[in-house]
């Protein structure tokens, strides 16, 4: 790969997270204060990720993958994305805001995967060029969490009060056609299929890799890879608002701890991997979400704020450990015949129907633990780590310990 090539790809990816994290993280916050959304709304709309995951993967299998370009399809998307964007910002409701947001993620989800095939494409050995590129994705994260926080102060309580975070979306739309445009320039990535070949529903859904279920303990893995999803949307949904409520400095900015703890424990874990074995590690991964959310449960604004900043740095244990093991782990089961149709079904299973429940669950328990002077942030919090704690006895108990290897390339 050349270098321009390389910097091409950088942007391109930097771009893509940027986007997502310049108005998903911040989203919670912007329904409640600005369009007096309650619970359930606020859920519905999560929820959006969630639809968008599930039929991505018919997007990219019946249309994408078939007919069309790689870049062409990206730069359409976001420049569709950029007026979805655009009106969501002006949207006065959430009866006028939830279609955009809908069609927006029907829109966006879809642009993850093509990312990822034109970098594929232009990559000799991708397992060991891949990471290179994907870290600027994170890179892009981080940035529009700082920016929104420590450059434009729109998460700040007087600006929240007068509306500012609908700069967040317009802010997010000007990315979003920048990509669109900039997506029409990126290396060719002609279609992965021919015309002549058949597509299956079962292919694009993964259906193939139902076999794995068969066996104990993939199918223990699968029923604790959707559990913990409804911990995990707790998490994307309640964080930022929370942090507002109680009155921290700079909410959006300090989440990106997050991402940069995501990105450092995903160097330590294979050395982790390695030494302890995938039960371990993934049992770690799901004590570290009831310890998040227990030190949510407890921690303030002013002398545990200390707790609150563990909580969200203990994002790349939570993330990586669970979920990154986790598509090793089906990796390795799976073998090559299967194994696309495996870490399809997994997604599917994970970011469509498991988030799907944690964001309307998160919602309803929301609106429960509502009180005059805002929620009971504790009790909302106890719920996912009572939750994950359950769901980690159930996976100790029942899933029996295994040697998994660690590609050296992966």
């Amino acid at each position: 790969m050349n270098t321009t090539t390389r910097l091409q790809l950088s942007l391109m990816m930097f771009l893509e997270f940027f986007i997502w994290g310049g108005w998903f993280v911040t989203l919670g916050t912007y329904l409640g204060n600005t369009l007096g959304a309650n619970g359930a709304e606020t859920g519905m709309a999560f929820s959006t990720q969630s639809w968008g995951a599930i039929i991505a993967p018919f997007f990219i299998g019946l249309i994408a993958d078939r007919y069309f370009n790689a870049e062409r399809i990206l730069g359409i998307l976001h420049l569709i994305g950029a007026g979805l964007m655009y009106l969501m910002a002006n949207a006065e409701d959430f009866a006028a805001f939830y279609p955009y947001v809908f069609g927006y993620m029907l829109a966006y989800m879809p642009t993850l995967a093509l990312v990822n095939s034109v970098s594929f494409f232009q990559m000799k050995d991708p397992a060991k060029e891949f990471s290179n590129i994907r870290v600027f994705g994170t890179i892009g994260w981080i940035t529009a969490g700082l920016v929104i926080s420590y450059f434009f102060h729109w998460d700040s309580p007087a600006n929240i009060t007068a509306g500012a975070l609908k700069n967040t979306f317009l802010m997010t739309a000007i990315a979003s056609a920048c990509l669109g445009l900039f997506s029409f320039t990126l290396p060719k990535t002609p279609p992965a299929k021919s015309d002549s070949k058949e597509i299956r529903i079962a292919d694009i859904l993964g259906l193939e890799a139902l076999s794995l279920l068969k066996e104990r303990n993939f199918l223990m893995f699968f029923i604790t890879s959707v559990l913990i999803c409804i911990p995990l949307a707790f998490y994307y949904q309640q964080a930022n608002p929370f942090l507002v409520e109680l009155g921290m400095p700079n909410p959006t900015g300090k989440m990106t701890l997050g991402q940069i703890s995501e990105a450092f424990f995903l160097l330590l874990l294979p050395i982790f991997f390695k030494r302890f074995g995938f039960k371990k590690t993934l049992l770690v991964g799901m004590a570290a979400w009831a310890i998040r959310y227990t030190l949510f449960a407890y921690g303030n604004a002013g002398e545990l704020t200390y707790m609150l900043l563990i909580g969200i740095a203990l994002h790349g244990i939570c993330y990586d450990f669970f979920f990154v093991s986790g598509q090793i782990y089906t990796d390795f089961k799976a073998g090559e015949k299967v194994k696309s149709a495996a870490q399809g079904l997994i997604t599917l299973a994970t970011y469509g129907v498991g988030m799907l429940i944690g964001f309307w669950v998160a919602g309803q328990i929301s609106d429960a633990y509502t009180t005059t002077d805002g929620h009971d942030w504790s009790q909302i919090w106890l719920i996912p780590a009572g939750f994950a704690v359950g769901v980690l006895i159930l996976f100790l108990l029942i899933f029996r310990d295994e040697k998994v290897e660690l590609k050296e390339d992966a």
